[in-house]
């Protein structure tokens, strides 16, 4: 049986996005999960950068270095977060390195990085 690696590579990236979040939300703020979770859900909206590129989505472009929340200036930002004595701001934190490291995989599995 034949596996389509494109649908493999887009299952594995929007599952990473929707899924693990909340996984790491159980694991780390049991008390608060269901609130971390929503919180790691909203970092997605670090993929507004986008928006600055032309054309938006490129299939053949890696996010990583290339869109300004997606650099290793912004990866500081978010190891930054993790310093910050609140779980929300962790969660913030935790929500936007998963991201990168998503996107990261993303473009491994695509051959980009």
């Amino acid at each position: 049986m034949e596996v389509n690696t494109e649908l493999f590579r887009h299952a594995v990236h929007y599952s990473f996005h929707f899924i693990i979040p909340v996984i790491f939300a159980r694991l780390f703020w049991k008390d608060h999960w269901p609130k971390a979770a929503l919180i790691m859900l909203a970092t997605m909206v670090i993929d507004i950068d986008h928006l600055l590129a032309d054309p938006i989505f490129d299939p053949n472009r890696c996010s990583i270095g290339f869109h300004p929340l997606h650099t290793l200036w912004a990866g500081g930002v978010y190891c930054c977060l993790l310093a910050i004595p609140s779980w929300k701001w962790r969660a913030i934190g935790v929500g936007c390195l998963w991201h990168l490291a998503t996107d990261f995989t993303d473009c491994w599995m695509a051959g980009l990085g």
